[in-house]
Parts: C-alpha cells; sequence; structure tokens
C-alpha cells in the first residue's frame, strides 16, 4: 500500500525538534455524512483505522477496508496521524476526552486533525491539551458540501503550527482542491466562520429576491436561471438554485448546522468587539426555519421558509415540496 511521505514535527511547534519519517496510519474518527467520503478518499492510500458513534455508518468504509476500532482512544492509538469530523463543540469534547478519548491515547510525536466547525476557542483549548500529550495539533475545516467530500474539491483552511501544516498537507491535499494555512490555533476556524456568513447571507438574498420575482409572476425556474447568470451568480448559489426549485431528501448543509455556524460566528464577533448584522439577520431566519421543521433540511429550504411565512396564497405550496409538511421530504445528512 503507497505511503505518504510526511514531514513529523515531534514538539507540535515549528521549528522545534522536526523530525522527517515516513507516516503510514491515518485515524478518523467521526464518520458521517463530511467524514465517511474523506475516510474514503485516505483509504486509497494509506491503512486507515477509524470509529463511529454507530457502527452501522461506517460498514461500507470497513467492507472497502477501513479498520475498525471501538473508541477513539484505540483510533488515536493506532495511527500517526487522526482526523475528526463531527457536528459541534459537544460532539468534539465527547471524542477527545475522557478515558476513551483521543487525548488518552495520541502518541507523542502524532498529529491530530480537527475538521470539525469549532469554537475556535474550544479548539485552542484542545490545542493545548494536545501539546502536552506531545502531539500536535492543527484546526482544518472545510468549506463545501457532501459532494465535494466525496470528489475532493472541498476548500480547507488551516490553523496550527506551520511546521505541522506541512507535515499533514499532502493527505490535506487528498482531500481538498484549495488549501490554505492561515496562521496559529483557532485561525482557520476563524476564516472558516467568516466564510459561512457569506455563504447564509447569500443563501438568505437569493431566496428573498426569488420570492420576490416569483410572487411577481416569473416563472420560478427563469428567475433563477437569470439571477445565478448575473453577477450574483457564485459558484454556491448556481450549485444550489437547483436545490431552492426542488428541495432535496438529503441536505448537503443542513439549517441546523448552518444555525451553529452563525452563533459561532456571533460569539468570535462579540469577542472580538465587531458587529456582524448579516450574521445576526440570518441567524433570526435560520431560527425561524427550524421552527418551522427546516433543521435538518438544506439552507436552500430558506426560499420556503420565507415563503411560508409571507402572506397570500403562493405560500401554501412553494416550490420542491408541500408546505403544510416541509419536514416530511427525508432525513437529515449529518
Amino acid at each position: 500500500m503507497q505511503t505518504a511521505q510526511l514531514a513529523t514535527n515531534v514538539a507540535g511547534q515549528a521549528g522545534q525538534g522536526t523530525e522527517v519519517r515516513t507516516m503510514t496510519t491515518i485515524g478518523f474518527v467521526g464518520l458521517g455524512s463530511m467524514g465517511a467520503p474523506l475516510a474514503g478518499r485516505l483509504l486509497k492510500g494509506n491503512p486507515v483505522y477509524g470509529t463511529n458513534r454507530t457502527r452501522a455508518r461506517a460498514s461500507a468504509l470497513i467492507r472497502q477496508g477501513l479498520i475498525w476500532r471501538d473508541t477513539p482512544r484505540e483510533v488515536a492509538a493506532s495511527a500517526q496521524v487522526v482526523f475528526t469530523m463531527v457536528t459541534d463543540d459537544a460532539a468534539l469534547a465527547a471524542v477527545t476526552s475522557g478515558p476513551d478519548g483521543i487525548l488518552a491515547g495520541l502518541r507523542p510525536g502524532s498529529v491530530y486533525v480537527d475538521m470539525s466547525t469549532v469554537s475556535p476557542q474550544a479548539s485552542r483549548e484542545l490545542a493545548a491539551r494536545a501539546q502536552q500529550a506531545g502531539a500536535a495539533m492543527l484546526d482544518a475545516p472545510v468549506s463545501g458540501s457532501v459532494p465535494a467530500a466525496g470528489n475532493g474539491t472541498l476548500a480547507i483552511m488551516v490553523g496550527g503550527p506551520a511546521g505541522t501544516f506541512q507535515t499533514v498537507a499532502p493527505l490535506l491535499r487528498r482531500l481538498g482542491s484549495s488549501v490554505t494555512y492561515v496562521g496559529g490555533n483557532g485561525q482557520g476556524l476563524l476564516l472558516k466562520l467568516a466564510i459561512n456568513i457569506s455563504l447564509a447571507a447569500q443563501m438568505l438574498a437569493f431566496s428573498e429576491g426569488m420570492l420576490l420575482a416569483v410572487r411577481g409572476g416569473i416563472d420560478p425556474g427563469l428567475a433563477a436561471q437569470a439571477m445565478t447568470g448575473s453577477a450574483i451568480g457564485s459558484p454556491m448559489l448556481q450549485a444550489r438554485a437547483p436545490l431552492v426549485l426542488d428541495l432535496p431528501e438529503q441536505a448537503w448543509f443542513d439549517v441546523q448546522l448552518m444555525h451553529k455556524d452563525i452563533r459561532l460566528a456571533l460569539e468570535a464577533g462579540r469577542l472580538s468587539g465587531v458587529t456582524l448584522p448579516a450574521a445576526s439577520v440570518a441567524g433570526t431566519v435560520l431560527s425561524q426555519a427550524e421552527e418551522l421543521g427546516y433543521g435538518h433540511r438544506d439552507i436552500a429550504g430558506l426560499y420556503q421558509v420565507l415563503a411560508t411565512a409571507a402572506a397570500g396564497p403562493a405560500a401554501a405550496s412553494p416550490p420542491g415540496t408541500s408546505a403544510a409538511n416541509p419536514a416530511s421530504a427525508g432525513p437529515r445528512a449529518a
């Protein structure tokens, strides 16, 4: 099996005790809708040990060669580079802390890469604990949806020691088409939150414009085509316009997770003394979306949320699903 030639920063700080060696073993904790395709890509070049809260979610990966371990600690003890991809701060604490957590199993000289979107402050504290164990940690959150995770076209923002980044950069480039080193621990996460403010604001503004056009008698498909073909047609909007017209059963990025990220951004803004008006408005609408039952639907469902909230007969049947039961179209992809 092919190995990855990597430079290991055994001291956990750039320029301190750097040792070059061959890393062959990878661990992956959190094999949900984003973690599973990422682990699958890593399986194509390295042995991968993994675990997940429910083993059934990992059955396809196990058939492809993933080596199952029962606890995050066992995964960390088996690997030289350990990845995590979980939903929030609480989930990250659950897989890293305690006698069966990652920190209990990290080897001295190993590298821990967390790809979750969590609080920058929580990540910095975790990095300090990893360093005490003799390991180095990077935060490497991603921008992109489930399809991008599968085809390796995510954007990855990395925070942590520069030397450690160089250690795992070849692995990260197998997971994303854009890998950017940002700065110290927590900086990758801060940039990810900045990106998601724009993502939420774009989706909300597009949904508002679509609703205005449709209520004025313009065909929804024509409106979406014209809007995404105009100056506002970002790659994200071009990809999601079909989802606005026909909301899928499985979310690429669901409302609940986006709302979590906006709350994290607002908290980061509060700590920095920065007012975030667009994030505040997006947070209000995302909260409304959850109240209406869209928490596990894709953020493209914001169109339906606005349509449902608006007065008039068109609110009864927004594009893509029945307004009577917006959550009935399928389960969350998480």
